[in-house]
């Protein structure tokens, strides 16, 4: 950041002595001096409308942050419930498939004991028949 001042100079003007008699009447030195008063209130000013707009930008971007940061916990909450809740619902189905599969052993066990309840009446009935004859 570089301020330039056209027909300005940042120099003081220098006295010379020659014999006692200044070269510069103090009109000249006057007007330097103001010179020099107008380039620092001009520099003064262009400083402070830069640190003006470094203080938008840094506001900008807080409000940026903080808005990416809402919209973040935002999602993350929406994915947490959705994650919740498709993991309740595999667990249901998972619950489910498992009381369905239960429900099939006990069927073939009954079955199963039917059909050794017949075994045991034929093998009996076998035996009767082997002892009568």
């Amino acid at each position: 950041m570089e301020l330039v001042v056209a027909g300005v100079t940042n120099k003081r003007p220098k006295l010379s002595v020659e014999d006692n008699e200044t070269t510069q009447t103090d009109s000249e030195i006057a007007k330097a001096v103001e010179e020099e008063t107008a380039v620092a209130t001009l520099a003064s000013e262009q400083v402070k409308l830069e640190i003006a707009n470094i203080h938008e930008k840094i506001e900008r971007f807080t409000n940026l942050v903080s808005e990416l940061l809402e919209s973040g916990k935002s999602m993350l909450k929406d994915l947490s419930n959705e994650f919740e809740e498709r993991i309740i619902l595999l667990h249901k189905e998972q619950m489910e498939k498992w009381q369905e599969e239960i429900k099939e052993l006990r069927l073939l066990d009954i079955s199963n004991e039917e059909a050794d309840a017949l075994l045991r009446d034929a093998k009996y009935l076998l035996q009767n028949v082997r002892d009568e004859s």
